[in-house]
């Protein structure tokens, strides 16, 4: 894998019920962490309604800007569930039904009693060209085809499914990270964060202030595809902010 090129992501998250505060998404975070181990950085994040003429302008800008897109939501069983409609007319394919989603599907249902009815047989619909994720958890896979990959809205499923990516996309260096806090205003080691991270080239400083039990604090992340570069930077702002009269705890507070 190169450390030079910086590999791209963005994720589309599809559904109304995101839309109107119903179900809080819990799929990004999860995405972005594992894209970070995989050398890949997300870099945006949309959330569009189960419009297909949306999904499909969102889908076209996305592609052509990142190296990977990643969706979740909108491929279960039901009418509103069009995100494989939307991801084939933004590609220019039909949808067909795979026979080894099919042939999953009927195993699936059957070990359970069940049969594959019409309704569940939609989740073996796919873009024509289509390659499976697989699913350990429910059955139905997701789908990859070229840079795009259709993942569930379900946060356990779309683990299972990185999970079985792992490995597969090609990236850059892994970004290393650690987390210091302080009971210190953001204001007061603004200035020792600006310096720490000009002095450390490669490496990417984000401070997070809050308030909690009446008292002002900031964690701050350091993160760079170097360890030994995370290491010094984490010495050097440390040192700083202690100079300045404040703790520093190791792991963020």
């Amino acid at each position: 894998m190169s450390d030079e090129r910086i590999w791209t992501a963005a994720v589309l998250v599809i559904g109304d019920e995101i839309l109107s505060g119903r179900t809080q998404d819990k799929n990004v975070a999860q995405i972005a962490t594992w894209l970070d181990v995989q050398g890949i950085r997300l870099r945006e994040v949309r959330i569009v309604p189960d419009v297909e003429a949306e999904i499909v302008d969102a889908l076209s800008a996305l592609r052509a800007r990142y190296d990977y897109v990643f969706t979740t939501g909108g491929i279960g069983p039901t009418h509103d569930d069009i995100t494989v409609d939307a991801v084939a007319k933004a590609l220019g394919v039909e949808v067909v039904i795979h026979p080894q989603a099919r042939a999953i599907l009927e195993r699936y249902y059957s070990a359970r009693g069940g049969e594959l009815t019409e309704a569940r047989l939609r989740m073996a619909r796919v873009p024509a060209g289509a390659e499976l994720i697989p699913n350990r958890m429910s059955g139905a896979p997701g789908i990859r085809i070229g840079n795009l990959f259709v993942m569930a809205g379900v946060p356990h499923i779309t683990a299972g499914m990185l999970d079985a990516l792992t490995g597969e996309l090609e990236g850059g260096a892994p970004l290393v990270a650690r987390t210091i806090g302080a009971w210190a205003p953001e204001s007061e080691v603004a200035d020792i964060l600006r310096a720490a991270e000009i002095a450390h080239a490669g490496v990417a400083i984000g401070s997070y202030p809050f308030f909690r039990e009446g008292r002002t604090g900031a964690n701050f992340v350091i993160r760079s595809t170097d360890a030994d570069a995370v290491a010094a930077c984490v010495a050097a702002v440390t040192a700083g902010v202690e100079a300045a009269g404040y703790t520093v705890t190791d792991g963020g507070i």
